[in-house]
């Protein structure tokens, strides 16, 4: 196993026993024929929030992912949500493409941003600085480790009020966003987006609807959909308990590039697909851990 595979490996893992989505899902499909093992599902691509501070934020946790061989491609604005992301291309492509978003906190009000800092002033230093990035067992760890103290709840709550993304944040850390199942390569009738989801419904999940259940890029090259964030306890400062909302499955279906449309299916590979993310979709989806969609019954 090479150590970015090691890395993903924990990601996964964790993120599968936080997520119990992920499992039901996979379950699902299993169930349904759709695949015989979860390692039939191609991963399209993982993402993970940041704060945008010193020593923090997109500049540093993408140096782990540079290291094992990922090359920076587009970055994305999300001028309401205070954003800004890139995503990144796999070495090579049995691994998930990256996203990587980031909190401009100096756009946030001076309350917000005196509580963010209040916690994220104890990181005196990148801590990707010091990580040994040949040791998988130590990426994985650092990942899963808390760069400041647990938060209050009243500071979780005060965050949440002005930028659900920020709580999101405080509170999680690094932990994995969301995976995305590509449903494209899945057999007929479970390989688009809306018999993927009709799927889903019928089984029972609850697909964040911000936008419509189906986000679709302008050149009707990708589509998205997601599951809604379920409430999961938290233990905040002094032992202080709460739901928030976790992380959530998200489910990509890439068209064919007009250039290619002739290729016969057996022959399409990822290159022949529409590539990259679309900003008004991966708006829509960063709603799925928001209290708009999570509040709904």
């Amino acid at each position: 196993m090479t150590t970015l595979e090691t890395v993903l490996d924990g990601l996964m893992s964790r993120y599968k026993d936080r997520v119990p989505d992920v499992g039901a899902i996979i379950s699902a499909m299993i169930a349904e024929g759709i695949i015989g093992k979860a390692s039939d599902i191609e991963n399209d691509h993982i993402a993970f929030r940041t704060l945008g501070v010193e020593h923090l934020g997109i500049q540093s946790l993408e140096k782990i992912f540079l290291h094992y061989g990922y090359t920076k491609r587009d970055y994305y604005n999300f001028p309401e949500k205070k954003l800004d992301a890139y995503w990144y291309a796999p070495p090579s492509e049995q691994y998930p493409r990256i996203f990587i978003s980031e909190l401009r906190v100096k756009d946030l009000s001076a309350s917000a941003q005196e509580i963010i800092r209040s916690y994220t002033s104890e990181v005196k230093r990148d801590p990707v600085e010091g990580l040994d990035l040949d040791n998988g067992a130590a990426v994985d760890t650092f990942l899963h480790s808390a760069l400041w103290r647990t938060p209050a709840l009243k500071d979780y709550q005060a965050l949440a009020a002005e930028s659900e993304y920020a709580a999101w944040v405080i509170y999680n850390r690094y932990y994995l966003n969301h995976f995305t199942v590509s449903v494209h390569n899945l057999k007929p009738g479970y390989n688009t987006i809306a018999d993927f989801n009709a799927f889903l419904e019928r089984k029972g999940f609850r697909l964040n609807d911000a936008g419509g259940k189906i986000k679709t890029s302008p050149d009707n090259g990708l589509l998205q959909s997601s599951t809604v964030a379920r409430m999961i306890p938290a233990t905040f400062a002094g032992d202080e308990m709460s739901e928030i909302a976790g992380s959530y499955v998200e489910f990509a279906e890439r068209r064919v590039l007009p250039q290619f449309a002739h290729l016969p299916a057996q022959e399409i590979k990822r290159a022949h697909r529409r590539e990259g993310f679309e900003a008004n979709n991966a708006d829509k989806i960063f709603e799925s851990t928001y209290s708009a969609q999570t509040g709904k019954q």
